[in-house]
């Protein structure tokens, strides 16, 4: 039984909400980020969240809506991709973020040099909820 879009939903942004506790428990990945300081938006479509990263930490996440809330980039996509994407082994088209804006599931917009400049960080960090998805496999 596949689970209905609201619950898949409801899971991608439960999964996003996570994401700073996940970031403490990788050491290594701060450390990558360490120079990183931007506000951005992350997340699901219709639900992003604003995170400001300061030293390769999310010191806040914000839910949307927030009114006037600036950021530098956006990377959203849809909650299928991010569904596919914490997938154990991802299919082809769907294991890379550039890969789900080719498929026009993801949408990068706005200054894309931090998240160009820290890319691996951006990788690593959005699929942290793999590993959480793994291990409710097992």
């Amino acid at each position: 039984m596949t689970p209905s879009p609201d619950a898949t939903d409801d899971a991608v942004i439960r999964a996003f909400a996570g994401l700073p506790a996940l970031l403490d428990r990788a050491p290594a990945l701060v450390v990558r980020g360490r120079l990183l300081d931007c506000d951005c938006r992350l997340g699901p479509m219709d639900h992003p969240f604003y995170a400001a990263i300061r030293g390769g930490r999310i010191v806040e996440l914000t839910p949307a809506p927030v009114l006037m809330r600036s950021w530098r980039f956006s990377y959203r996509a849809t909650a299928q991709a991010w569904t596919a994407y914490w997938q154990a082994e991802p299919k082809p088209g769907w294991h890379d973020l550039l890969a789900l804006t080719k498929r026009g599931e993801a949408v990068l917009e706005g200054d894309l040099h931090p998240f160009m400049t820290h890319l691996q960080y951006f990788k690593d960090l959005l699929a942290l909820p793999r590993a959480q998805a793994q291990a409710a496999a097992s």
